[in-house]
């Protein structure tokens, strides 16, 4: 008789009750209350659960299990969309499984509108797009615009503070930035003079270096033998050098530069990174659907709102 009065409260299909349930019971990973989970070990303890709930309390089953329904088993709740609750589910259920056009535009904006916020929280706590963050996430892409720029061997030296294990586990991380940055370097097809940490062609120009030096000298030692040549040998020793501090010159000028144009290549990249963020790139280090659908970011852009209305109000003033 009791069986018979719940049915009646709630007018769904015994069957379609029972189908619906029997599926969900039989999902991985479906949510249960710390209170009952216990008792939820089997396929048909957690039938009998959700069929219960779904009999006291269809607006919370809707609540929990919703978004798992499919698009025909929803339509099994219409017969009790004259409750306020089961209504306000079954809209918002759909909404997400056949958006309009127009509700697509609202969830867009929404959407951006909570990574920008969500990004300016980011910012203001200062970890996430600190310049060793974004490096560890980019390593090539903070290489083209700051660290080709950069003294190398300098990441590898101890700070102050710093304990010798911290220094080697931060050394040993380096190394794999580094070869990152090498390994996408030869997969785009940049010349091998251009690697980052390539030693060798360093010290081929050293060695080069080094015998026009000794050439210059051995010149010298000529001009001293034979004055009359002096003139000529004179005009070749400032050829040379000069070329040399020519070269010396370009090698500086291309990984020294001024530091208000590495502040300006630092703000490209921070750009980038951040633009980076909001297309939804970052999928690897944050969980986008939490922060799409964090209500509560909604507030930043209300205090923002706020905060315009009340300056307009007493500039007016």
């Amino acid at each position: 008789m009791e069986e018979k009065k719940t049915m009646e409260g709630t007018p769904m299909k015994a069957t379609a009750a029972e189908e619906i349930t029997a599926r969900l019971s039989s999902l991985d990973n479906l949510y249960f209350p710390r209170a009952v989970q216990l008792t939820a070990a089997s396929s048909d303890q957690r039938k009998s659960i959700l069929l219960d709930l779904l009999r006291r309390d269809p607006a919370v089953f809707l609540e929990r299990y919703g978004s798992e329904l499919l698009v025909d088993e929803l339509l099994e709740f219409d017969a009790m969309k004259h409750d306020y609750e089961v209504d306000w589910h079954l809209k918002n259920l759909r909404k997400k499984i056949s958006p309009t056009s127009e509700e697509l535009k609202s969830r867009c904006v929404a959407v951006r509108n909570r990574r920008l916020a969500y990004l300016n929280k980011l910012v203001s706590e200062g970890q996430y797009f600190s310049e060793d963050a974004m490096r560890d996430r980019e390593p090539y892409l903070h290489h083209e615009y700051v660290g080709k720029f950069q003294d190398v061997m300098g990441r590898n030296m101890a700070r102050p503070g710093e304990r010798w294990s911290e220094t080697l586990m931060r050394r040993a991380e380096e190394a794999v930035l580094v070869t990152r940055i090498r390994e996408e370097q030869q997969r785009l097809g940049v010349a091998e003079s251009d690697w980052i940490g390539n030693e060798k062609m360093e010290e081929s120009e050293e060695e080069e270096e080094e015998e026009e030096e000794e050439e210059e000298e051995s010149e010298e030692d000529e001009e001293a033998k034979n004055p009359t040549e002096a003139s000529s040998s004179l005009e070749q020793v400032t050829d040379i050098n000069g070329t040399l501090h020519d070269r010396e010159h370009n090698n500086k000028a291309t990984t020294v530069l001024p530091p208000e144009e590495m502040q300006d290549m630092m703000e490209q990249f921070t750009s980038i990174m951040q633009q980076k963020f909001l297309s939804g790139e970052d999928h690897q280090h944050l969980d986008y659907t939490k922060i799409d659908n964090d209500e509560t970011l909604d507030d930043h852009w209300l205090r923002e709102i706020g905060l315009d209305a009340e300056d307009k109000y007493f500039g007016e003033d």
